[in-house]
């Protein structure tokens, strides 16, 4: 697995990285073979960067992940939680919460400490809070051992220059806005590189949009766009070709993006990916695909308070 360094951090990671929000969930039940031996294919695959949350599942991801890492040498994994949001509406970045949050983490996890932790979904709440409380609070707690690195995590494309104008953190993650129909993220790598920020990816199938799978019922693209993608989707098809493929190998090519995170509890799943990601790239086909997304490219939709956006 192609590794690749982030930011101005000492860690390396895969271009492919293992999301656990599947582990909560998120998309349909899943039993807990599954789950663990999803984790456990992941780490074999060289798939070592965990992303995970207490919002996932409310806790089961984490409490999932457990059940694989305590068991595994620290250093044979590199692992990111979250903080701030905890349920659908239930939004806490007080410091008070910050530091049980991450003593809760590291305990359902069974380790020592966090290398990444980020602020979550910022978007949702005033994100001044973010840069006097939340952020110093952190600091606090990497300075004590816990956490090594520190960022946040969001949708709409105004929370970077937000928050970088004002603070210094060490990586940021952007979900859903650098895949094949939208790479709205593409237009600040120059402004976060100049901070010295890592860059994560994360979405590169846009909560399935940009597969042959269902959507979910909260999907929350607008209809022109689905249609779209069904039409590229059925394109790729008639060549003999999954959808998915060419959306991780799209993600993975960008060399500013240190990793893009994809997550599933099919163990199936993750075996493509790792395939995938180590394979060429049709850039025929990607040209067609692209062609067919053109008119919609770069829609999305609105997520967070309205001053967020």
């Amino acid at each position: 697995m192609k590794r690749r360094k982030l930011g101005n951090t000492d860690l390396e990671l895969p271009v492919i990285s293992f999301g656990a929000s599947s582990l909560g969930q998120a998309f349909r039940r899943v039993t807990i073979e599954e789950a663990l031996q999803s984790v456990r294919v992941a780490l074999d695959l060289g798939m070592n960067f965990i992303d995970t949350s207490p919002f996932y599942g409310r806790g089961m991801s984490e409490v999932l992940l457990g059940q694989v890492l305590r068991d595994l040498p620290r250093e044979d994994f590199i692992l990111g939680t979250k903080l701030g949001r905890y349920d659908q509406a239930h939004f806490d970045f007080s410091a008070k919460r910050v530091a049980e949050s991450i003593d809760v983490s590291l305990h359902r996890m069974g380790v020592d400490h966090l290398d990444i932790i980020l602020c979550h979904d910022i978007e949702f709440v005033e994100m001044q809070q973010i840069v006097d409380e939340t952020i110093p609070a952190i600091q606090k707690i990497r300075d004590a051992g816990k956490v090594r690195y520190i960022g946040f995590s969001g949708y709409p494309m105004k929370i970077f220059p937000f928050i970088l104008d004002q603070i210094d953190v060490d990586v940021v993650l952007s979900y859903n806005n650098y895949h094949l129909q939208n790479t709205c993220f593409a237009d600040h790598f120059d402004y976060l590189k100049e901070k010295n920020v890592g860059i994560m990816n994360a979405g590169p199938f846009c909560a399935r949009l940009l597969t042959n799978a269902a959507l979910p019922d909260w999907h929350q693209e607008p209809e022109e766009v689905r249609a779209a993608c069904k039409q590229a989707a059925d394109h790729c098809a008639s060549k003999g070709v999954d959808i998915a493929q060419l959306a991780v190998q799209f993600c993975v090519a960008n060399d500013e993006i240190t990793t893009t995170i994809a997550g599933s509890a099919n163990p199936d799943n993750v075996r493509n990916w790792a395939k995938w990601a180590a394979a060429p790239m049709d850039e025929e086909l990607l040209a067609e695909v692209l062609a067919i997304i053109e008119p919609i490219k770069d829609i999305g939709h609105i997520e967070g308070l309205p001053e967020n956006n």
